[in-house]
């Protein structure tokens, strides 16, 4: 098998939560693109009716849409089953859920912090947990989870502890799955994507032009700059990659 027939997703099943806008969107689009069937996983009903409608025009790939809420067990186990109900399988996860709460670390409520987590980190936890057990089954899966480069460094001028913390718990959850589960040829990896232009940093453009001068290429990303990294890492092009975490940031961790 050449290198270029490597990247062909066609025949897989790819699920991608928080896949209405942003990175998930663009995500969602890049599986698309090279072949894969897609669920589109959300909580934003008119996101995901709109993001599913848009794809499936534009692509000639199976794209369904499932409402979840990642951070409720039940209903991550809901939306796993129901991927394999409507296309087979499940070949590819790709969990692009986040939110950040900027709040000072002493003035942070105990009830921002696990809304963080949840919402971060447990339900990466929970919606890998569910996907692993079908991959496991098959003898093959591809996980990619979005981390940030927050897991790395500390961002300024904003505090966020939580998210940071949460981020960098996905990492080493990430890197401990696929030590568990490499046995079974299921893969995780993570990428760490450094400042985007998504719905949650336009909302705070008083930080954009600080965050670019600390940017080497001053500049900060499109989501679809971070696609190519989950189709690699998704396909048999990166069939000997596992518990790694890799940085798109613009060279920001360099420094």
């Amino acid at each position: 098998m050449g290198i270029k027939e490597r990247f062909d997703l066609s025949g897989q099943v790819a699920l991608v939560t928080g896949g209405a806008r942003g990175i998930g969107r663009a995500c969602a689009e890049g599986l698309a693109e090279f072949g894969a069937d897609v669920a589109v996983a959300d909580i934003r009903e008119g996101n995901l009716h709109r993001t599913v409608a848009e794809l499936a025009d534009q692509y000639d790939a199976r794209i369904e849409g499932i409402i979840c809420d990642v951070t409720d067990a039940a209903a991550v186990s809901d939306m796993v089953a129901k991927v394999v109900d409507l296309f087979g399988k499940i070949d590819i996860l790709v969990n692009s859920v986040g939110i950040s709460i900027r709040e000072d670390a002493e003035k942070m409520t105990e009830e921002q912090w696990h809304k963080v987590m949840d919402t971060n980190l447990t339900s990466t936890f929970l919606c890998c947990q569910a996907a692993g057990r079908r991959m496991i089954q098959q003898k093959r899966g591809a996980i990619i989870n979005v981390a940030s480069m927050s897991a790395r460094i500390v961002n300024i001028p904003q505090n966020q502890l939580a998210y940071n913390a949460s981020k960098a718990g996905m990492i080493q959850m990430s890197r401990s799955m696929a030590a568990e589960w490499a046995k079974h040829n299921v893969r995780v990896n993570t990428i760490s994507p450094g400042s985007t232009l998504t719905d949650m940093t336009k909302a705070v453009p008083q930080y954009h032009d600080q965050w670019c001068e600390l940017i080497p290429m001053k500049r900060m990303a499109a989501p679809e700059e971070m696609a190519g990294a989950v189709v690699y890492l998704a396909s048999d092009a990166a069939s000997y990659a596992t518990g790694h975490d890799l940085i798109i940031d613009g060279g920001y961790t360099l420094w």
